[in-house]
């Protein structure tokens, strides 16, 4: 399957591309800079030069489905969380609706469809990774929305904890969230559906 990474240079979208090229994917990562390429090549992966906030019909040739990684990041305000993770994730839906790519895999964030009981300082955040989850469930696309808790950056487990809701919060390495992302794609259960994400003890490739 050739998948087109958005956010392919972030800290999740890094991991996507490894994972996709695990499992036999051809990977494309969606970049801004020239200089990012050799980074990607040397995994295995092609790249494409493209800007989320620009046009980027592009980067949808030939792909046959979508992993949105892409995020304005901890240290933007307001109206860049919206540029990007509300309006540039919603643009992303529409280009694959154009380009008849159905398949697509949307990171979001635990707590993003219940915004209110998220800690004030990402109130913003999680309202804008909410209206982008709420677009695509009103698409005809085949989606999978995976929600985290908070990320970090150890070596991955394996293991999960995956529900349409889990009444806990937590943490997961950013490497196991990519994983999933990853096996949504082979797993058709998956499509149409929502989930928030923890660390646990079930195998990824049993939880899917």
């Amino acid at each position: 399957m050739k998948v087109l990474v958005i956010g392919a240079n972030g800290q999740v979208g890094k991991h996507v591309i490894d994972k996709l090229i695990d499992k036999n994917h051809e990977a494309i990562a969606m970049i801004r800079d020239t200089d990012q390429i050799p980074y990607f090549e040397e995994r295995g992966a092609n790249t494409v030069i493209a800007d989320l906030e620009k046009d980027f019909h592009h980067a949808y040739y030939g792909v046959d489905a979508v992993i949105f990684a892409a995020g304005s990041g901890p240290n933007t305000g307001a109206d860049k969380t919206i540029m990007i993770d509300q309006e540039g994730a919603i643009k992303s839906m529409k280009i694959a609706e154009n380009f008849g790519v159905k398949r697509f895999v949307m990171l979001s964030s635990m707590a993003a469809n219940r915004p209110e009981v998220g800690p004030e300082a990402l109130r913003h955040y999680l309202f804008a990774k909410g209206r982008a989850d709420a677009f695509l469930r009103g698409t005809a696309l085949d989606y999978t929305i995976v929600r985290p808790g908070g990320l970090t950056n150890d070596k991955g487990t394996g293991n999960v904890k995956i529900d349409e809701h889990l009444n806990e919060f937590g943490s997961i390495p950013r490497e196991d969230v990519a994983h999933v992302l990853v096996q949504t794609l082979q797993s058709p259960q998956t499509v149409k559906q929502s989930y928030d994400l923890l660390s646990g003890s079930t195998k990824i490739d049993q939880a899917l």
